[in-house]
């Protein structure tokens, strides 16, 4: 992912996730936008996935994504959160834990449309 991210002009800084979802912690582009990176590392990413063997022979990411910036003083704690994705997702699942997250912050959505 960091080849893909590179190759969008972007510099991928740390991964984590589990078995059912992936955060990557990037330093955007000024030049590309968001969702042309995005697709490009959701395309790439499981074009490759699916050479890994015939486990991933049906890899496919979901529909839609979310993103967030963060301030350059907050990249130690998120570095950190994303190594500790296994353990975390233990206490709380992805899903309740983005649900609480876009509430916090007074983000609007429509479950419908989120787990597709």
């Amino acid at each position: 992912m960091g080849g893909i991210a590179k190759k969008h002009q972007a510099c991928l800084i740390a991964v984590g996730g589990t078995a059912n979802h992936v955060h990557l912690l990037i330093s955007e582009s000024k030049n590309v936008a968001l969702s042309d990176l995005l697709e490009g590392l959701k395309k790439s990413s499981s074009t490759w996935s699916k050479t890994q063997g015939v486990a991933f022979a049906k890899f496919h990411w979901q529909d839609g994504y979310a993103a967030f910036s963060i301030g350059a003083s907050q990249v130690a704690a998120v570095k950190d959160y994303l190594a500790r994705q296994k353990e975390h997702h233990l206490k709380k699942s992805f899903q309740e834990e983005l649900i609480e997250f876009l509430n916090k912050y007074g983000v609007q959505y429509n479950e419908q449309y989120m787990w597709g």
